[in-house]
C-alpha cells in the first residue's frame, strides 16, 4: 500500500499506478517539477555489514569501493560474456548500500547477490516495506518528497540519476553535443509506507503523476532501463549503459573481458536507436512491435511513449547493420512510419575517439561461439 493508489482519479496499470486521469498534464507537472510519482514497478535491495562497497566493487561493473556516503551511481551485473544480467541504482548513506531495482529484478538480484557472499561480512535483503517515489529535482515536489524520505541512519535516502552526465570512468557512445538526458534530474526516493500513506494524503490532486508520465520522461532522455532494455544477448554498450554504469578502469569483475573488448574493436552487434513516431493514426505500436528497413526486419521496440511536447516516441534496438534513415514499425498489420535518431552508431567504439583498454581478466575466457562482436 503506498496512499497514492486511494486518490480520485488513481488507475492501475502494469507494476503500478498507470496515471491519474491526464497522463499529459501529470507529464507536464511532473517535468517541471511539481508532482510525485509513485514508482510501484520498483523495488529496494539493502546490502549491510563492513565489506559490502569492496564485495560490490568485485563483482560488478561500477566502482563504488569508495562511494561517499550520499552519493549516487549505478552497476550492472555481467555474465561471463559481458551480457547485462541485472542493472541497479546505488546509493550509500554510511550504513548500509541501498538497491533500486526493477521489481521483476528484485529477487533474483538478491539471490545472485546471497550466492556470492562466500564469507564476505555483509548481508543482502529485499526490502518490501519500503516504498519508491520519483520527482524531477528543482521544484517544490523535490522538497515535499525530501522530507518524507527514510533516514534510518541520519541520512535521507534520494537517488540521484547519474544519467545527466558521463560518469567517472565512463563513456558516452551517443555523438551529439546536447545530451536529452542532461535535461532530466530524475530523483527516486526511498520512503516507508507510513510515510508514503501520509504524503498521499496531504497532496493535492494535481501533484500526483503516474507511471506512464515517468516513463515518457525517461524515454525521451534515452535513458535505459532492465525492464525494457534487456534481453539475453544485451551488452551495456548497445544502450550506451557505459556512459553511466560501467567503470572502464576499474579493476577485474565478470564480464570485463567482453566489455574491454567491444570497447576497443569497436561494433556492438546491436544499437539502440530513438525512434519518433508518425502520430496521425491513433494505433501505438508496443514493445516488442518489429522494426522494418524496407522489407527487412532490422530490429524492435523496447519501449513507447507519448511525450507531452514530442508526441508519440520510442527507443529501439536495432542490428548494427540497420541503416540510419526513416523506417516502419508493424503494429497489429499496420505499418507505422517512424523517423530514427541514431544514439549507438554502428561503428561505436571502432572509430570513435575512445580510451583503448588493458584487458585485465587474469584468466581470459575462450570466446562464446555465440558472441558476433
Amino acid at each position: 500500500m503506498t496512499g497514492f493508489d486511494e486518490l480520485d482519479g488513481a488507475v492501475a496499470g502494469e507494476g503500478g499506478i498507470a496515471h491519474f486521469g491526464d497522463a499529459f498534464r501529470e507529464q507536464r507537472r511532473l517535468a517541471a517539477g511539481q508532482a510525485l510519482a509513485p514508482l510501484g514497478d520498483r523495488a529496494v535491495i539493502e546490502v549491510a555489514g563492513p565489506e559490502r562497497l569492496g564485495w560490490l566493487d568485485s563483482i560488478t561493473s561500477q566502482s563504488v569501493g569508495r562511494l561517499a556516503p550520499g552519493e549516487s551511481t549505478e552497476l550492472l551485473v555481467l555474465d561471463p560474456q559481458g551480457r547485462v544480467e541485472h542493472a541497479a541504482g546505488v546509493l550509500d548513506d554510511g550504513s548500509s548500500t541501498w538497491l533500486i531495482v526493477d521489481a521483476a529484478d528484485a529477487e533474483p538480484l538478491a539471490t545472485w547477490l546471497t550466492r556470492m557472499k562466500f564469507r564476505t561480512q555483509a548481508t543482502v535483503a529485499v526490502r518490501d516495506d519500503l516504498r519508491l517515489i520519483g520527482v524531477v529535482d528543482g521544484g517544490s515536489a523535490a522538497q515535499t518528497l525530501a522530507a518524507a524520505a527514510y533516514a534510518p541512519h541520519g541520512s535521507a535516502l534520494i537517488w540521484a540519476d547519474p544519467w545527466q552526465r558521463v560518469s567517472a570512468g565512463g563513456h558516452q557512445y551517443a555523438e551529439i553535443a546536447e545530451h536529452p538526458g542532461a535535461e532530466l534530474a530524475w530523483r527516486i526516493a526511498i520512503v516507508e509506507e507510513h510515510a508514503s500513506v501520509a504524503l498521499a494524503a496531504s497532496l493535492p490532486a494535481e501533484a500526483a503523476a503516474g507511471l506512464l508520465a515517468a516513463e515518457a520522461l525517461r524515454v525521451a532522455a534515452w535513458r535505459p532501463r532492465w525492464a525494457s532494455e534487456v534481453d539475453d544477448r544485451s551488452l551495456p554498450h548497445e544502450s550506451d549503459w557505459i556512459r553511466t554504469a560501467v567503470h572502464l578502469s576499474k579493476g577485474c569483475y565478470r564480464g570485463q573481458e567482453t566489455v574491454a573488448k567491444v570497447h576497443n574493436l569497436g561494433h556492438p552487434p546491436r544499437r539502440l536507436a530513438a525512434l519518433h513516431l508518425d502520430g496521425s493514426d491513433a494505433v501505438l505500436p508496443v514493445p516488442g512491435d518489429p522494426v522494418y528497413a524496407g522489407d527487412e526486419e532490422v530490429g524492435h521496440l523496447t519501449s513507447v511513449a507519448r511525450h507531452h511536447e514530442d508526441g508519440p516516441i520510442a527507443l529501439a534496438i536495432l542490428s548494427r547493420r540497420a541503416p540510419a534513415g526513416d523506417l516502419t514499425v508493424r503494429t497489429d498489420g499496420v505499418d507505422v512510419a517512424a523517423s530514427q535518431q541514431v544514439i549507438v552508431p554502428a561503428d561505436a567504439g571502432a572509430t570513435a575517439d575512445v580510451p583503448r583498454l588493458t584487458r585485465l581478466s587474469r584468466r581470459p575466457t575462450a570466446p562464446d561461439p555465440r558472441d558476433r562482436s
